[in-house]
């Protein structure tokens, strides 16, 4: 029963890393990227909308990102939406399209970047520790009445060893988007 308790686990603990992955997808590290738009939302008839459900983003260029909506009555709601984001982005509307030119990153919006890549690190790196505090709760559980003193210690070691492999997985990835954020 333990080993279930362990493969829940794991398979937990890869979620948290999936889910880091999708938010620093979402840091524009000077390149244009259509996921640097997927936490934005524009007012659309009342409703928050994510706006890549309100038309198609493209990359024609390595600075440029395009939104062409499929209602043209989005376009002011798009456009109000990235000016009011935290993403510095200045949106041009030529009536039809969003053209968006991603300037390149100064020194200071790199070293936020930094930080907020950091937030996004120690969120998930709790998220983790808290799914090794819930398997260690049920193997404790499960000591009661399944298994024994030993047995549990042993089990609680595992999830240890498996929390401390994805912690190492979590510093790898900020590594990697820190050295790209900071690349000049």
């Amino acid at each position: 029963m333990p080993q279930s308790i362990k493969k829940d686990a794991e398979e937990r603990m890869e979620k948290a890393l999936a889910a880091l992955k999708r938010d620093l997808s979402t840091l524009r590290a000077g390149r244009a990227s259509p996921a640097v738009l997927e936490r934005l939302s524009a007012e659309y008839y009342g409703t928050p909308t994510p706006i890549n459900q309100l038309g198609s983003i493209t990359t024609p260029d390595s600075r440029t990102l395009v939104i062409q909506p499929w209602d043209k009555s989005a376009l002011a709601a798009i456009e109000k939406a990235i000016l009011k984001s935290d993403l510095g982005l200045n949106p041009a509307n030529d009536g039809s399209i969003i053209r968006i030119v991603i300037p390149p990153l100064t020194e200071e919006r790199r070293k936020e970047l930094a930080k907020e890549t950091k937030k996004f690190g120690e969120e998930a790196k709790v998220a983790i520790r808290n799914i090794r505090r819930d398997a260690n709760d049920d193997i404790k559980k499960k000591e009661k009445d399944e298994i024994s003193e030993d047995e549990s210690r042993r089990h609680q070691d595992d999830v240890q060893k498996l929390t401390d492999r994805y912690v190492a997985e979590v510093d790898k990835i900020l590594a990697a988007k820190e050295k790209e954020i900071m690349e000049v």
